[in-house]
């Protein structure tokens, strides 16, 4: 019995069924399965016309997931970027999470280190450790002077 032909909307609709992606993810992950280019495009744009795919509503989850996982600004931005969200609704998902960069990078360090670097190797990986969750180096110096929120 022959093969019935993969249906790009149909494939469309189960992989954002499970999570959001952004446009871009979603039709990197159609062209993995097997859709053509133009296919894949296709029926990213009828996703997207149908509301069923929105990068605006991606970033803010992301946004949200991250944050939550401890992430700073810098590393969020980048995966947005990443998944090819534009720059101005990347910016306006950060903006609309209303968080307290500084106050989530001394939960992250506190969580993960306790208290202040007491020696200069401690506090160099302190800071990249800071820095690679994404915090900027005004927020982790703030961090590791002790300063408060």
């Amino acid at each position: 019995m022959p093969k019935k032909p993969i249906d790009p909307k149909t494939q469309a609709l189960k992989l954002l069924a499970r999570r959001e992606h952004s446009a871009k993810e979603l039709t990197r992950k159609l062209k993995a399965r097997g859709i053509s280019d133009e296919d894949a495009a296709s029926a990213v744009e009828h996703a997207t016309g149908e509301n069923w795919q929105s990068d605006a509503r991606y970033a803010e989850m992301l946004v949200r997931t991250r944050v939550a996982n401890g992430y700073g600004p810098v590393r969020i931005a980048a995966e947005l970027h990443v998944s090819g969200v534009p720059a101005e609704q990347a910016r306006a998902a950060l903006d609309a999470a209303e968080v307290d960069w500084h106050a989530l990078a001394v939960e992250v360090h506190a969580k993960k280190f306790g208290g202040p670097p007491k020696t200069s190797a401690a506090r160099a990986k302190q800071y990249r450790y800071l820095q690679g969750r994404g915090f900027d180096s005004t927020q982790i110096s703030a961090v590791l002077k002790g300063e408060d929120p």
